[in-house]
């Protein structure tokens, strides 16, 4: 299933404070320099409209959230949501989450990276581009501070299992470890729109989450 259109996005409010370029920033980016405190930080690759972004902030108000998504108008439209809610935890970057990685995020920085449902690049041709590659899962385990975890989650079976092979072979990290539906409370109460969607029409979702060894220094 491909994105939906995006409501409209009311033009006067002030995103200045929930979206960021990621050509304007300075490494390092860390909780501190973005965020002005010190706490654990989560990065969410490829946010879409911002539920979990939203959610997760709202729900853990001690931690800060960094979603990245490469659509500009999916990231303004994230931003808007989490400056409706007036989270002050949480921003959205606008740019490309490899770069970010690969030039932004020092080792053992991160509490937690979550990957929903990333494009799965169904033509033999384009896996290439799938972002569940050799470079980045390297990065992700490098990225992350010892006792934290990666959360990947697909409905595409083939490319799940494509990358639980991958973490095996070119990372340490500790996985995978099974994680059980539960039952949604409310409508919105799912880990991302994508979700959702694949569960109302009686999809099958894959879940997995690893850990870095604690012991890593």
């Amino acid at each position: 299933m491909g994105r939906r259109s995006l409501r409209r996005i009311d033009p006067s409010l002030d995103l200045s404070r929930h979206l960021l370029s990621l050509d304007a920033l300075t490494p390092p980016v860390t909780g501190e320099a973005v965020f002005g405190r010190v706490a654990p930080l989560e990065i969410e690759v490829g946010s879409g409209k911002g539920l979990f972004l939203t959610s997760a902030a709202a729900n853990h108000p001690a931690n800060h959230y960094l979603g990245i998504e490469i659509a500009g108008k999916y990231a303004r439209f994230a931003a808007a949501r989490l400056k409706k809610r007036e989270l002050t935890n949480a921003k959205m970057i606008h740019g490309n989450v490899e770069r970010l990685f690969d030039e932004f995020i020092s080792d053992s920085s991160l509490a937690a990276v979550h990957v929903y449902f990333p494009d799965p690049w169904w033509k033999k041709r384009h896996k290439k581009r799938r972002i569940m590659n050799p470079t980045f899962v390297r990065h992700i385990e490098r990225a992350l501070e010892p006792g934290g975890r990666l959360h990947f989650w697909s409905d595409v079976e083939e490319y799940f299992q494509v990358s639980l092979d991958l973490l095996a072979r070119e990372t340490g990290l500790v996985g995978p470890q099974p994680v059980a539906p539960r039952a949604a409370e409310h409508d919105l109460d799912y880990r991302t729109h994508f979700e959702r969607r694949m569960r109302l029409h009686g999809a099958k979702v894959f879940r997995s989450q690893f850990a870095k060894p604690s012991w890593v220094a």
